[in-house]
């Protein structure tokens, strides 16, 4: 049997809204060590960029994201006012 090779993945634009916000929760990846929940976590941030999602302090609490050094509410806050910085 063989296997296919794996589909090509397109990289969205670095002045995206989903690279900035990819980029954001990146910053914490010594808080949030599991790279799955921050996939998790910023694609929850980008829905919420784009109108659809829940506020970060939802989505922090929702993802049930493994944590270290940090709070769920100090996360949500930094990342609350990191995302303002967001160029849409």
């Amino acid at each position: 049997m063989t296997t296919l090779p794996e589909s090509p993945v397109q990289k969205a634009p670095a002045d995206s809204i989903e690279s900035q916000v990819y980029g954001i929760v990146d910053r914490y990846k010594e808080n949030i060590p599991i790279m799955n929940d921050r996939n998790r976590l910023s694609f929850a941030l980008y829905k919420y960029m784009t109108g659809e999602g829940d506020e970060p302090f939802t989505a922090v609490r929702e993802n049930k994201l493994t944590l270290e050094g940090i709070t769920e509410k100090e996360l949500a806050e930094k990342l609350s006012e990191d995302l303002k910085s967001v160029k849409k």
